[in-house]
């Protein structure tokens, strides 16, 4: 017998969309930090445990949230960077859909902990599996803490396909320093509760962030490019095709801060070498878009 169209439950509505936001740890983080810079913070401090699995926490010094806005960021398609006569081709933020913290609620155990306005003090709301489970005064500078446990918790198929500690704490690395390469003046630390996996600070331009995250020889090939085409600007830096790597790993690509990994972009990179770069081979290099 034919089955009957019906409306799923909110619950299961969720953990389904939260497969298009949230894939593994390294997803959340991307999500967290992007939420951090668009908030104004130029300091974060990031602790993982168990490869993301059993917890990603980031603390940030952004604008924060209010008692109301604590409720409201778990809603879908709530937003503060988005509104009814945006231009959708001319977003500057990073993120602006409003689904990231719902996504990641509905498969973790969350809590938010923010302060807008120090003299009202801060604000905690705690959320397991999408459904809030309180919200409560709590002391806190200015900014947000988001802490997310016990990832897939409540979908043991998604979390039985995560890679190993080492492998899932590899990719909040890699994630994070995307962030920490493409932005000068941001303070980003990254631990994993036994040892600081990566630490920047805003004493850091570019270059030294080059240098410190891949390696002074490979920094040091480095070699500054610009060029300005009406409202489009391309700038970075480029290493010597002699210098070439067998992947990818070391090219890094930015749209409007965001980085992307893209292939029509990467190829536009490749091609601008011609000839005097062997096939199969990477430049390292940050390549900025604007």
């Amino acid at each position: 017998m034919a089955s009957r169209i019906k409306l799923l439950p909110e619950g299961l509505i969720n953990r389904i969309a939260a497969g298009e936001v949230v894939e593994r740890p390294a997803s959340v983080l991307k999500e967290l930090i992007e939420n951090s810079l668009d908030a104004g913070a130029d300091r974060l401090e990031i602790d993982v445990e168990a490869g993301g699995k059993k917890l990603v926490r980031v603390a940030d010094n952004g604008c924060g949230l209010n008692r109301e806005e604590l409720f409201l960021c778990l809603e879908r398609h709530a937003t503060s960077k988005l509104d009814a006569q945006s231009d959708l081709t001319s977003i500057e933020t990073l993120g602006f859909r409003g689904e990231a913290l719902p996504s990641i609620a509905s498969v973790s155990r969350l809590s938010i902990t923010s302060c807008a306005d120090e003299k009202a003090g801060g604000f905690r709301v705690r959320v397991e599996g999408g459904r809030v489970q309180g919200l409560e005064p709590a002391p806190a500078n200015r900014g947000t803490i988001v802490e997310v446990r016990d990832l897939f918790f409540n979908v043991p198929a998604r979390r039985k396909f995560l890679k190993t500690e080492a492998t899932e704490t590899g990719r909040l690395l890699e994630a994070a320093q995307r962030y920490a390469l493409g932005r000068a003046g941001l303070r980003l630390r990254l631990g994993d509760g036994r040892r600081t996996l990566l630490a920047v600070d805003e004493r850091h331009d570019q270059a030294a962030r080059a240098a410190l995250l891949l390696g002074r020889e490979t920094a040091g090939d480095l070699r500054p490019f610009e060029l300005q085409r009406g409202d489009l600007r391309v700038w970075g830096w480029l290493g010597s095709p002699s210098s070439a790597q067998k992947n990818s790993g070391n090219l890094f690509v930015y749209v409007l801060g965001r980085p992307v990994r893209d292939r029509l972009l990467t190829k536009a990179v490749l091609e601008g070498y011609g000839r005097t770069l062997d096939a199969g081979r990477w430049p390292a290099g940050l390549v900025f878009l604007e």
